[in-house]
């Protein structure tokens, strides 16, 4: 008859025996767990969000300082402010470093230039006026640490009279002239453009913005024709299409560095839309987008109230 000891001695060894197998194998088993929670849960980065300057400041005579846009930013919980050209107080070097460093105090990033310009004239010395414009202007965000500008294609000038433009885009072209000879202008001084775009480091982001672009087909093969150059870029917005605006939407996202938002908070200035957010930001999310989306609160309601209430309707819809 075994004894007490001998009995506890084998308990022991069969113990130690489970525990040493379940030792070698666990590593194994925790790295096929987490390998599985991996893949089951890839991470996702947060769209994030700027505003833009002309949010509070649609062309008035006194204009918005952009240094309390800013501020706004700041204390709203923005990303980054994109500064409008035309809001700019001056072109020296000592204003651009203060908003450079405004920015950067505030911890937000200058994601993007907006200018104004068009390659659609007929007259070559306006179009290389134009060129001349955007060369400067690739300077102006160096200066200031933008890396993408926004360029527009332009327009006829011949239909934003006409009461249904911004409902139906349509423009004619001067007499003597086709709509393929602006898209061939647009490609000409976009190219010339990305010559030096490229240099700089600097995105030139073509806009879905009225005009020639308000149809998308020619939009498309304006980038399609330039995208091979690092520097070519498209910003979409989200508020100047003809007609139903998402399936136009999803179709040009896929190409999109940044996106701008409209709101209309108050009734547009130039025309009402009830875009429906969420729809845009599962298309946008989708399609792989990872961008900024910048606010362009284009309403007649303060921006003090409208601006905040964008926000919150764009994080909802983009990281909801």
């Amino acid at each position: 008859m075994e004894n007490s000891t001998s009995l506890s001695r084998r308990s022991w060894l069969k113990n130690a025996a489970v525990i040493g197998a379940s030792a070698v194998a666990a590593p194994g088993l925790i790295a096929k767990a987490d390998a599985k929670a991996s893949k089951a849960a890839p991470y996702t980065p947060p769209i994030r969000f700027a505003v833009s300057t002309y949010s509070y400041w649609h062309f008035e005579k006194v204009k918005y300082p952009i240094e309390k846009v800013i501020e706004n930013a700041s204390k709203l919980g923005f990303d980054g402010v994109e500064i409008l050209h035309r809001q700019m107080e001056s072109e020296e070097v000592p204003y651009m470093n203060k908003l450079k460093r405004l920015a950067f105090d505030a911890g937000l990033a200058l994601p993007m230039l907006s200018i104004h310009q068009s390659f659609v004239q007929p007259d070559i010395e306006r179009r290389k006026r134009d060129i001349a414009h955007t060369k400067r202007c690739i300077g102006l965000a160096v200066q200031m640490g933008i890396p993408c500008i926004r360029m527009n294609t332009g327009s006829w000038g011949t239909g934003r009279s006409a009461p249904d433009y911004y409902k139906t885009g349509k423009e004619t072209p001067l007499p003597g002239y086709t709509d393929e000879d602006a898209i061939k202008w647009c490609i000409d001084g976009l190219g010339e453009c990305l010559v030096d775009a490229e240099k700089a480091g600097v995105i030139l982001a073509i806009e879905n913005h009225w005009g020639l672009s308000s149809n998308i087909d020619y939009l498309e093969r304006i980038y399609t024709a330039l995208k091979d150059s690092p520097a070519m870029g498209l910003n979409l917005d989200t508020g100047n299409y003809v007609g139903d605006p998402y399936p136009q939407f999803e179709r040009l996202v896929g190409y999109a560095n940044i996106i701008q938002a409209k709101t209309y908070y108050g009734g547009g200035h130039y025309y009402d839309l009830d875009l429906d957010y969420p729809r845009i930001g599962k298309i946008a999310r989708d399609k792989g987008f990872k961008g900024y989306v910048s606010l362009e609160m284009e309403g007649k309601e303060n921006p003090d109230i409208a601006v905040p209430k964008s926000l919150e309707v764009l994080r909802n819809a983009f990281n909801g």
